[in-house]
């Protein structure tokens, strides 16, 4: 018995001595707790974009990476489609591995993510990290509302929903939303828009038309748009398919197989620039029209490290500035496309300024003065129509 008792007391021992040498302990997270001002050492940060933002943010985001070696040692960047992002991040963090560090993402993957709780809550607690969210246009300060707790506006525009066509092939376009569905059922297969999860033309017609058909309550989809599902629902007879993507209704419009597209100001004057679309091509609003305003935000995925946050942070502070907002401009892919007030296009790089003046169009600055802004749905609501349109309207004609 004496016997066994020193046996387990050496062990005991042994077991100390082992821990007292340095055994491994388990790792201290670093995903709670306060934000440093700094990271402790140079991070590599992943960005996936499913909301097409690097064409305005790639350049500005470059340029801090590039001043700011001892923050940020390298980006990986990475794009994926809106519809894909949930799934992408929720599978990461439910494995305990979250690689994607900050999503560039539109009001789609936005409130996909809020309603699914993947965002770390970055606002109010870091908002004096980003003074120039202080800064915004009107307009980006309604969109940053939308974003609750948990998005930093980075990219804004009035958006649309706007009608774009070929004058040669239609030399009378509809004024009011009853003659484009005349249109449409007087020529099947003609009137196209992408599906509305996956296209900020879509989203925007889809919750455009409240306002233009009057309905009850344009905020309200599951209550308030009974006008609206009836018009959809009727207009979906003579549409024989909807895109995935805005891309491939540009193209359908530019070879014909499509006479009228939904569109926004930039998808109207980026493809023109890009020649995706011939430079004829115009744009019209319908009777009753109302800009639903759109923006682009960067979020972080939950299970993201302090340090990386204390990066894209001050990533963020650099972004929002009148210097980095003029790069927005691009050319004309979010037009106008900076979120801050007083950044005018001549600030913008040459190249930018040199597009929009030829492809442009004069119109835009009256059409924005003198038409109603309107936000778009909130997430829950926003969500709940797309839901509700992929069952019940067009889910059935996606190309995909």
């Amino acid at each position: 018995m004496s016997r066994k008792i020193g046996i387990i007391a050496a062990a005991a021992a042994t077991a100390l001595a082992i821990t007292a040498c340095g055994a491994p302990e388990k790792p201290k997270s670093t995903t709670d707790g306060p934000v440093p001002d700094k990271p402790g050492k140079a991070v590599t940060l992943n960005i996936l974009d499913v909301a097409g933002d690097l064409q305005l943010t790639q350049g500005m985001i470059d340029e801090f990476v590039g001043k700011n070696k001892d923050q940020i040692e390298k980006v990986t960047y990475s794009k994926a489609t809106a519809p894909e992002l949930v799934g992408k991040v929720k599978a990461q963090q439910n494995a305990g591995r979250v690689d994607i560090d900050l999503v560039l993402t539109g009001v789609d993957g936005l409130a996909a993510g809020i309603d699914q709780g993947l965002w770390v809550p970055l606002l109010p607690t870091y908002a004096n990290r980003v003074p120039g969210m202080s800064d915004y246009l009107p307009g980006a300060a309604s969109m940053q509302k939308l974003a609750g707790d948990f998005g930093v506006t980075v990219t804004y525009y009035p958006s649309g929903p706007l009608i774009e066509y070929l004058p040669a092939k239609v030399p009378t376009p509809p004024k009011t939303a009853e003659e484009l569905l005349a249109y449409a059922k007087a020529n099947p297969g003609a009137v196209q828009y992408a599906r509305p999860s996956n296209s900020g033309p879509g989203r925007t017609f889809l919750m455009g038309l409240p306002y233009l058909l009057k309905d009850s309550d344009p905020k309200d989809p599951m209550n308030g748009w009974s006008k609206t599902w009836s018009y959809l629902a009727e207009l979906n007879k003579y549409v024989t398919l909807y895109p995935s993507t805005t891309s491939e209704t540009m193209k359908n419009l530019a070879n014909g197989s499509a006479k009228i597209i939904a569109s926004t100001t930039g998808w109207d004057i980026n493809p023109r620039v890009l020649g995706t679309v011939p430079k004829e091509a115009a744009v019209g609003t319908l009777a009753g029209f109302h800009w639903v305003t759109d923006a682009h935000y960067a979020v972080i995925p939950k299970g993201v490290g302090v340090d990386k946050q204390a990066a894209i942070l001050n990533l963020l502070k650099d972004m929002l500035t009148p210097a980095q907002q003029a790069k927005a401009y691009d050319k004309g892919y979010f037009y106008p496309g900076p979120a801050l007030k007083d950044v005018p296009l001549s600030m913008a790089p040459p190249e930018s300024q040199q597009a929009l003046g030829e492809y442009g169009r004069p119109e835009y600055e009256q059409l924005i003065a003198s038409n109603p802004l309107e936000v778009p749905l909130d997430a829950k609501s926003l969500v709940a129509a797309f839901d509700k349109w992929d069952r019940e309207i067009g889910g059935a004609k996606v190309k995909k």
